[in-house]
């Protein structure tokens, strides 16, 4: 797995590609522990070159939606491919997540928040 770490003004972003799996699942996690202590703690997990999640993958993104959320912040995922999205809708977590179709629009959702 192949991960980029970057930001959009205050916004966090992980753009990964591979396998997001059992063996990949703690690099990520310290990501997402390392990221929720920025304020505030948004982060946007860019699917879109990632071709296999297996529970693993799935478990470190709800505790990060989790972490973010403890902090008044949270965890948008975008551009999710159908065998990953088919997984989300399966497992009922589409409805837990905020998942958007593209990056730029996960980014902006939190600035709408900011101004509700």
């Amino acid at each position: 797995m192949d991960l980029r770490s970057y930001s959009n003004g205050n916004v966090q972003i992980l753009a990964l590609s591979g396998r997001f799996d059992v063996t990949t699942a703690p690099t990520i996690r310290d990501w997402i522990e390392e990221a929720v202590t920025k304020e505030p703690p948004f982060l946007v997990v860019n699917l879109e070159e990632v071709e296999f999640m297996d529970s693993t993958g799935l478990s470190t993104l709800v505790h990060g939606m989790k972490r973010s959320r403890e902090k008044n912040g949270d965890l948008h995922l975008c551009n999710l491919q159908q065998p990953v999205r088919i997984i989300f809708e399966l497992t009922r977590l589409a409805q837990w997540f905020e998942i958007f179709i593209a990056e730029d629009e996960a980014v902006a959702a939190f600035a709408e928040k900011n101004h509700a």
